[in-house]
């Protein structure tokens, strides 16, 4: 698959994020001509800088609801394929600013839909949004692409109007237009890098830092938990396959097999046991809203692009506490580098 985009001209919106470094990352290492557009990385810790990936890309550093600095850039790069990952990705932050975040999320996915509208070089483009579009019944089974779209809090709901703003512009213009499009809705991504607040694996790492536990708001919250580079991978193929025939176009889930689809308490557990500490204590909350219960049904992509999982749930933790045990070491680089490698060869 890498092979494939070798020379292609790629525009990453968020390529300074976590996924976005490691996607950045990936076609570097394939030989793509890699553009990317984001805000300046967050937070003193963070894998764009760790990576030094930004080094070997055309980078602009720019706000994805500022129409004029994207369209700009947009025009040098004369993208092929464009990967939109740029948003407000934290649900309890999507609480705290919630103007903010339909701002970026939604306004943000108009402003790069307009941008390959009006580009005359795009082929393929990819949403990735996430699967909590879906409006959560709490089911035991996964939920399908033609499920309803109707998230609960202002990030979830945003990216539920981001996949609408995606539909109508496919409608409206891109499939007269000829420009491929699909979204993905990936599950919750873990891997090395990852410094957000609020997630599962960063607050092990951050406990296991500092020597304190590892708290736990929500121990028995179901989430489709994967390693970053299952997601990529997806994303990778789906831009590739409907850039080479525009049939393969559609809206996928993107998450891994069914018996990795794991709780909150089981994450901690592994990551404890990969990693060789810290201890779990239990402090409920009284947060914001978030859905207790997640699953995918993701047999559309298996069957239609021949994807599938291939590092269990297990092997995502470990591979985590690897990437994390090198950047202490001063080896961040060479693990991923050879994370990537070993995944895709």
């Amino acid at each position: 698959m890498l092979e494939f985009y070798k020379g292609k001209r790629v525009l990453v919106t968020g390529h300074t994020g976590f996924k976005g470094s490691w996607l950045t990352k990936i076609l570097v290492m394939a030989g793509a001509k890699v553009y990317g557009y984001a805000l300046s990385p967050e937070g003193d810790e963070n894998l764009f800088e760790i990576s030094k990936v930004g080094d070997d890309i055309c980078s602009c550093i720019g706000d994805i609801r500022d129409f004029d600095k994207l369209k700009s850039f947009f025009d040098e790069a004369k993208p092929e394929i464009v990967f939109h990952l740029a948003a407000q990705p934290i649900v309890r932050d999507s609480y705290e600013r919630p103007r903010y975040t339909y701002e970026t999320n939604v306004m943000g996915t108009v402003n790069i839909c307009e941008c390959v509208r009006e580009s005359g070089t795009v082929r393929s483009f990819l949403n990735v949004t996430t699967d909590k579009v879906y409006q959560n019944n709490e089911w035991e089974w996964g939920y399908r692409e033609d499920e309803k779209l109707d998230g609960f809090d202002p990030y979830s709901n945003s990216k539920s109007c981001s996949e609408l703003v995606t539909h109508s512009y496919i409608n409206s213009f891109f499939e007269e237009l000829g420009i491929a499009t699909s979204t993905a809705r990936a599950g919750n991504v873990i891997g090395g890098g990852d410094f957000a607040k609020d997630r599962i694996v960063p607050d092990c790492v951050r406990a296991a830092r500092s020597g304190q536990k590892i708290t736990l708001r929500n121990p028995d919250s179901t989430r489709p938990y994967q390693h970053v580079l299952e997601a990529l991978s997806a994303y990778l193929l789906i831009a590739q396959k409907q850039y080479e025939d525009g049939n393969y176009a559609g809206f996928y889930n993107v998450g891994p097999n069914e018996s990795d689809a794991v709780t909150t308490l089981k994450i901690a557990g592994l990551f404890k046991e990969k990693y060789g500490q810290p201890d779990i204590e239990i402090k409920s909350d009284n947060g914001p809203h978030e859905a207790n219960y997640l699953k995918l049904d993701c047999s559309k992509i298996k069957s239609r692009l021949g994807w599938a999982p291939k590092w269990d749930i297990e092997m995502a933790v470990e591979k985590t506490a690897e990437w994390t045990s090198g950047y202490l070491e001063g080896h961040a680089i060479e693990v991923m580098e050879k994370e990537i490698k070993e995944y895709f060869n």
